[in-house]
């Protein structure tokens, strides 16, 4: 059988296939396998899902144009950060970091200590992010914190994002220490202004020059013949994809470690005139503490053992003999509470709001964080949200969370959608090379 894309979705512990016909925008079907990195051969997972999916269509053999992939194995991208305040430039490199689908290990602000270089050494990232002042303001933080990086020696592609006066300087020394450098423009260029997208971009693109570096990642190219990029950052892609057709929305991505907010609106010009920093346009905030399986006892201390007892008599139970896929119906019914409370926190989380502060001309109405005030459609993807039987109910809640009517939240005439084929990262690395098919078959997956 003839198809024109596969898309593998590497996961740290299964691997994904799907298969997709452009012709026609039709998502063919999907096939599993594990995450074969501890072997140090991801070929060897890649072969079982494609083999899984020749199974699951009836087939014995597939040929295919290309073969793209997501990855979050190996650790998926692991980034330190570094700029000059943390409310400004250090805040504006995570943002960007976060929007490209990082895990972002470190953020340090002001120049860097002995204590935050070992720190780096030890969590051997992927890429490190350099950032720092104003264009034309303050230079030498940046520069300082570039050369004791560079010195380290680390063989790590640096990144780096700040002063645009110090671009000069800044390729001098990564060229003393014969260390690899990418440049791109600020992340924090004025005050009053945010511009995460070009290093968004240039992050995906250094992630996927240097994937095949990662331990169990080598082989990887034996297979695919196209993009690899993080799996968070592709489903960003698919969000960014997706508003571009349908207006302001919201993707919420609960796995089994964690929970994913993926948003991507300006908000409301009411608000904007009362922001008192800057926001992303598309914003990604990830929560590790906020999984329903691997950090599930998280959730359970959040709510309390005590509470859950209230509601779930036999907690304990569900709790200790929990399962990556529930079964049974009170497992169901168990997860699906401690989804709904993982979706409600991670929103809280995300989402901005509006507070008073007291001057000598008075009381002064402000806001801060992101503004979901426009958004108009609620997705849920990942395997609970695609998969429970209230998880449309669950999303639903969202807006009905905001008690205190401060803060920003979705309004409730807001749709649900869900990505019914679970498919919105394949589509997100899809994008890049056909975005029309993409968008088509997304709006399948989300019955629009």
């Amino acid at each position: 059988m003839k198809v024109n894309v596969l898309v593998a979705e590497i996961g740290s512990t299964t691997t994904v296939i799907n298969a997709f016909d452009l012709k026609n925008s039709e998502f063919i079907g999907q096939g599993q396998g594990p995450t074969t990195v501890l072997d140090g051969d991801v070929t060897i997972g890649l072969n079982m899902a494609l083999d899984d999916l020749k199974k699951n269509i009836g087939v014995n053999n597939i040929e295919y144009d290309d073969f793209l992939a997501t990855s979050s194995a190996a650790g998926g991208l692991r980034m330190t950060v570094h700029g000059l305040v943390f409310d400004m430039t250090a805040r504006a490199a995570r943002e960007a970091a976060l929007g490209a689908g990082a895990i972002i290990k470190l953020v340090t602000a002001g120049k860097l200590r002995r204590s935050d270089l070992n720190k780096i050494k030890e969590i051997k990232p992927n890429i490190i992010l350099v950032a720092g002042g104003l264009d034309y303001g303050e230079r030498d933080t940046a520069l300082y914190n570039a050369e004791e990086i560079a010195k380290l020696k680390l063989d790590i592609p640096v990144i780096y994002a700040g002063n645009i006066e110090n671009h000069e300087d800044v390729k001098l020394i990564f060229e003393e220490y014969e260390q690899k450098l990418y440049i791109v423009e600020n992340v924090y260029p004025r005050i009053d202004e945010l511009n995460v997208e070009p290093t968004r971009r240039v992050i995906q693109s250094v992630f996927e020059e240097h994937i095949t570096g990662a331990p169990g990642m080598q082989k990887v190219r034996q297979m695919v013949n196209g993009p690899i990029i993080p799996t968070p950052g592709a489903v960003m892609e698919c969000a960014i994809l997706l508003q571009r057709e349908i207006g302001d929305l919201m993707v919420l991505d609960v796995g089994g470690a964690t929970t994913d907010v993926h948003s991507v609106t300006q908000g409301s010009d009411e608000i904007q005139r009362i922001m008192i920093s800057p926001e992303p346009f598309a914003k990604r905030t990830v929560e590790g503490d906020l999984g329903v399986y691997v950090n599930l006892p998280h959730i359970v201390e959040r709510i309390g053992l005590e509470n859950l007892k209230k509601k779930f008599w036999d907690a304990e139970e569900l709790i200790n003999n929990r399962k990556p896929i529930p079964k049974t119906e009170r497992e169901i019914e168990f997860v699906e509470y401690m989804t709904q409370e993982a979706v409600l926190t991670a929103v809280r989380r995300h989402v901005g709001s509006i507070r008073y502060i007291y001057g000598p001309s008075g009381k002064k109405t402000i806001a801060e964080g992101k503004d979901l005030t426009n958004v108009k459609w609620i997705i849920g993807t990942g395997g609970a949200l695609t998969r429970l039987p209230n998880r449309v109910d669950i999303m639903k809640k969202i807006p009905q969370d905001n008690t205190g009517g401060m803060f920003l939240y979705p309004k409730d005439s807001v749709e649900i959608l869900v990505d019914n084929y679970y498919i919105m990262a394949s589509l997100g690395v899809l994008s890049k090379k056909y975005e029309k098919a993409a968008l088509k078959i997304l709006k399948k997956s989300l019955g629009i």
